[in-house]
């Protein structure tokens, strides 16, 4: 059973997610620490509430961003974290961080990436005039939102829908896929070396399993 931590900065619905999973033994796993950058994030009080420890990290408090990441760094490593899960995590990461915890940070992001790395993926699309938007779950490395892809999820955009349409489809699939994919990596079966993804022993495609290429 690997000791998994998850970073927060808001709601925490996907932490919530994959707190059920690990209940239900659909991750062969246990979350040790909850960790947020913001005092006020509701995500503590779903781990609270599911007697999980929860610490929070707030930038004033260090010298700078590095400091900041050092501390959360030693933190997760007293806990003996074998996997880093990012849940809405609004902080960009140091280098020396990702370093630190190389080959074992998990990342969501609502867009398609390549496409749209970054902020506001759903405004931009809709913008773009896209008829599909959706998730994607990679490994996290120095290049932001960039690292490996391991599984996207594809929602449609209909022509009468407004933001929150898209968002909610959105989400209700990375409810889904999440846990997933950490119960891959929990299972021994995911895996991320030479800058790629692999699943059960094979490199994963550029857009990840199952990817329509």
């Amino acid at each position: 059973m690997i000791k998994i931590a998850v970073l927060i900065s808001g709601e925490g619905s996907n932490l919530q997610a994959l707190i059920n999973a690990c209940h239900s033994g659909k991750i062969n796993g246990k979350i040790v620490a909850v960790v947020s950058n913001r005092e006020q994030a509701y995500g503590l009080q779903r781990a609270a509430e599911a007697g999980i420890e929860n610490r929070t990290f707030v930038r004033k408090a260090y010298a700078d961003n590095q400091a900041m990441d050092m501390a959360i760094g030693d933190y997760l490593t007293e806990k003996q974290v074998d996997l880093v899960v990012l849940a809405g995590y609004m902080k960009i990461l140091t280098v020396p961080f990702i370093q630190r915890f190389a080959d074992r940070i998990l990342n969501i992001h609502p867009s398609l990436l390549p496409k749209y790395p970054g902020l506001d993926t759903y405004r931009r699309a809709m913008e773009a005039g896209d008829l599909e938007h959706g998730t994607t779950v990679h490994f996290v490395n120095e290049i932001v939102d960039g690292g490996a892809i391991v599984l996207q999820a594809k929602v449609p955009i209909f022509s009468d829908d407004q933001l929150d349409d898209v968002m909610q489809r959105v989400k209700a699939q990375e409810l889904q896929i999440y846990p997933l994919v950490v119960s891959w990596f929990a299972d021994g079966r995911l895996k991320y070396r030479d800058g790629r993804a692999w699943l059960d022993n094979e490199i994963l495609p550029e857009n990840g399993y199952a990817s329509d290429e």
